[in-house]
């Protein structure tokens, strides 16, 4: 396995889990809601994309070409971490759904959209954090 730090990973979970605690602090009529709900959904966007590269670089090591992981979309790698027993089922349904609600809030940026990704963020950072882990023990050779 490649040794590849997840040090930027766990550092955008924590700045998700801030922007998120923070926001819980004021009203949606406040200004600085707004601010921290932009820092969260731009967290959560962050999180998604190192997610599916790091797993690309870990599947690099499980296949026959790098260029055969290369050609996965997004959603192929976490089906294909599913398939080498890196995630279970139940965690590729979640981070697929996951993808489905960056692409909608990422094409429209109106507030109901915003808003309605906030109240998937706790769930994901707990799914971040557990991808994190394995990430980090596979990276690091870690059985």
């Amino acid at each position: 396995m490649p040794e590849i730090s997840t040090k930027f990973y766990k550092q955008c979970i924590k700045s998700l889990k801030l922007a998120y605690a923070e926001l819980n602090k004021y009203k949606q009529e406040d200004d600085i809601y707004t601010v921290f709900r932009a820092a969260c959904i731009k967290e959560f966007e962050i999180i998604l994309e190192q997610s599916g590269k790091l797993l690309r670089k870990l599947l690099k090591s499980y296949y026959s070409s790098p260029k055969a992981v290369y050609d996965l979309n997004f959603k192929d790698v976490f089906r294909a971490a599913h398939k080498f027993n890196l995630i279970d089922e139940k965690q590729v349904l979640k981070w697929l759904e996951y993808r489905d609600n960056r692409n909608i809030t990422s094409h429209d940026y109106g507030e109901i959209l915003a808003d309605n990704a906030l109240e998937i963020i706790p769930e994901f950072i707990n799914d971040a954090e557990i991808l994190e882990e394995i990430l980090n023990k596979k990276f690091n050779n870690e059985t």
